[in-house]
């Protein structure tokens, strides 16, 4: 069996698996001896899916743009940014308002502590089908009725999706662009990503699914935005991962800068809007397990760079309700590639 079929049985397989309706792979090599794109159920290779949380690897890439060109300061503070919003309130501890001295480093490295909007009822609604718009002003007051995750800088990373909506946030206020046009100006443009965009409202792409309900909620998708709002390709997500890995968007410092790893939840790490799985030798028969950098989403998508195979693994399953699912699908995916290498 060759490697396209190895890997093409092993997305049949996954889509025969209960409440899995479409799944998508790309796998490629940087020397380009392993190129693969398959899909399998209701989807097709080419189709755009919204790619859910790894959106946060773009906003991240246009932060650090905007700091390589002195428009932003890592250790400065979002509330001296974001002059016309009011803070205030957003983040307390123990009766201590940290809010207006969040820094957008903080926000990057999730290490702010700030609440996660989407943990309100907004991901119930979604689960449900119930769509609505919102806007930074919502977020903050979903934030709000929330209890803080822990006061900033408690030597880990807590994740939530409020520190990449007020990231967008800033990166209009510096660029006097909406998101969207920063995307487009600056990454879509110089690497030819035609079909990469913040989503309008109109199209999500390949359908997304909660159990076995199609989920219609555009206007909520779109509102996402920096955090988890960005529609792509397979093919575009290959071309952005290679240009962001090879520090075509921004200084080789400021990419070491990104893996500064703090832990997360198991067994994922967080850099700056970056995740590394590393699985200790433990639960894997003492056996090394390669390293794998990029970031998931919440509709159990996967965009992730192997360094130490240089291999590339893109996909989605599409499905809301098991978003840890690619951790173990990345590894079998890098294990068929190995046994035919």
């Amino acid at each position: 069996m060759t490697l396209n079929h190895a890997l093409q049985s092993l997305i049949d397989t996954e889509c025969q698996k209960a409440q899995t309706h479409a799944v998508i792979l790309r796998v490629h090599s940087g020397d380009g001896l392993v190129d693969f794109k398959g899909s399998a159920g209701a989807a097709k290779q080419q189709t755009r899916f919204a790619i859910a949380s790894i959106s946060k690897m773009f906003t991240a890439s246009l932060v650090m743009q905007l700091s390589d060109e002195g428009r932003i300061d890592l250790g400065q503070s979002v509330q001296r940014i974001l002059t016309d919003v009011d803070l205030t309130g957003l983040h307390v501890v123990k009766g201590h308002d940290y809010s207006a001295h969040l820094t957008v480093r903080q926000l990057l490295h999730q290490t702010s502590g700030l609440a996660d909007y989407y943990e309100s009822d907004l991901a119930q609604d979604l689960k449900q089908g119930d769509d609505r718009n919102y806007d930074l002003n919502d977020v903050l007051q979903m934030t709000r009725a929330l209890p803080s995750q822990a006061a900033p800088e408690q030597g880990r990373s807590y994740y939530s999706d409020t520190n990449f909506q007020l990231l967008g946030a800033v990166i209009q206020a510096v660029t006097g662009q909406t998101f969207d046009q920063a995307l487009q100006t600056r990454i879509c443009a110089p690497l030819g990503l035609t079909q990469t965009a913040v989503m309008d409202g109109t199209d999500i792409g390949l359908p997304i699914y909660h159990k076995d309900t199609v989920l219609e909620v555009p206007q909520i998708l779109k509102s996402m935005g920096p955090d988890g709002g960005i529609i792509s390709t397979l093919d575009d997500m290959l071309i952005f991962l290679r240009a962001y890995f090879a520090s075509q968007l921004f200084t080789p410092q400021r990419h070491a800068q990104m893996r500064q790893w703090n832990r997360l939840f198991f067994p994922l790490q967080y850099g700056y809007g970056l995740m590394r799985i590393k699985l200790p030798r433990w639960m894997t028969l003492f056996r090394a397990t390669p390293e794998l950098i990029g970031h998931s989403g919440a509709s159990g998508t996967f965009a992730f760079y192997a360094p130490d195979r240089d291999i590339y693994v893109i996909g989605s399953f599409n499905q809301t309700d098991a978003p840890r699912r690619p951790i173990g699908f990345l590894f079998q995916v890098l294990q068929a590639v190995a046994k035919h290498q």
